[in-house]
């Protein structure tokens, strides 16, 4: 069967979303539409590689309000592009790319909505860094461009939480980026949004700090696709997250984070102290 009846498929198709969350003591994925949950049977991603192939609901509906939302999937990996806005080139004053700059997340980092940001011992200056994600909907290698968007899943908000002291001290990133807690997603995947040209905000305590449009990514999302399944073999519900724009900056304890994204969704977080 369908997600959801025609009728109903017809009337909500630009505003489905997956998302994943616990409720009355389980962890479920679901289709989200107009503030109500309809529970799909299975909690593996597998069931949702294709939104519009069966997919099984097994009759539960839950109020949006009634749930805690999770993180949306459970990537084996988060790839990351550093430098891929002009506007975040011009503020590094860093020399233009001419190849994509990639780095990893480790899975271990993911966190989902309103969870904490546990800044690390010894912490000096932690930024904020909101991005597009991608999530990938089935196994990828050697992905041509112009086929690149049926491998897409649909497209969620990312926080590229970053320890700047660590980055310079160790002339690479993966300690920098890949602390516990680092890889906000969420708060949903949506599956309709056109990625091309996308409003993209970042607040820090409800005052913006980040502005742009994903129509300012210098490799846009086919060539990301592409070019990393030339590199790695991306797997269902591995997260491409596209870069972030000017305005980074740090966060302190007790600061809230809100990465905004148009047609989308906000993603909150909340940074604590290492002894919370």
């Amino acid at each position: 069967m369908y997600p959801l009846p025609r009728r109903e498929r017809e009337r909500v198709r630009v505003k489905v979303r997956i998302v994943r969350f616990s409720a009355r003591g389980k962890v479920k994925y679901g289709l989200l539409a107009e503030n109500i949950i309809q529970g799909i049977r299975g909690s593996s991603f597998a069931h949702l590689k294709r939104l519009g192939s069966p997919l099984t609901l097994d009759g539960s509906t839950y109020k949006l309000e009634e749930v805690r939302l999770l993180a949306p999937c459970l990537p084996s990996k988060i790839v990351c592009l550093g430098l891929n806005y002009r506007s975040h080139v011009e503020e590094t004053k860093l020399p233009m790319p001419s190849v994509l700059l990639i780095f990893l997340k480790p899975s271990t980092a993911v966190i989902g909505p309103d969870d904490k940001i546990i800044l690390p011992r010894g912490w000096k200056r932690i930024d904020y860094e909101g991005e597009l994600g991608v999530v990938i909907s089935k196994k990828a290698k050697d992905i041509p461009e112009e086929e690149a968007k049926d491998y897409v899943l649909g497209h969620t908000c990312c926080n590229d939480v970053s320890d700047r002291n660590a980055q310079a001290a160790d002339g690479q990133w993966t300690r920098a980026k890949g602390y516990d807690t680092f890889a906000p997603i969420g708060p949903w995947i949506e599956t309709e949004a056109n990625p091309d040209n996308l409003k993209l905000e970042t607040y820090l305590n409800g005052e913006l700090r980040q502005s742009a449009s994903t129509s300012d990514l210098i490799f846009g999302i086919s060539k990301l696709i592409s070019f990393i399944s030339g590199v790695m073999t991306l797997l269902p519900s591995d997260v491409i997250a596209t870069g972030t724009p000017s305005g980074i900056g740090p966060m302190n304890p007790g600061d809230v984070a809100e990465v905004k994204i148009q047609n989308i969704g906000t993603l909150r977080n909340f940074a604590v102290s290492p002894e919370l």
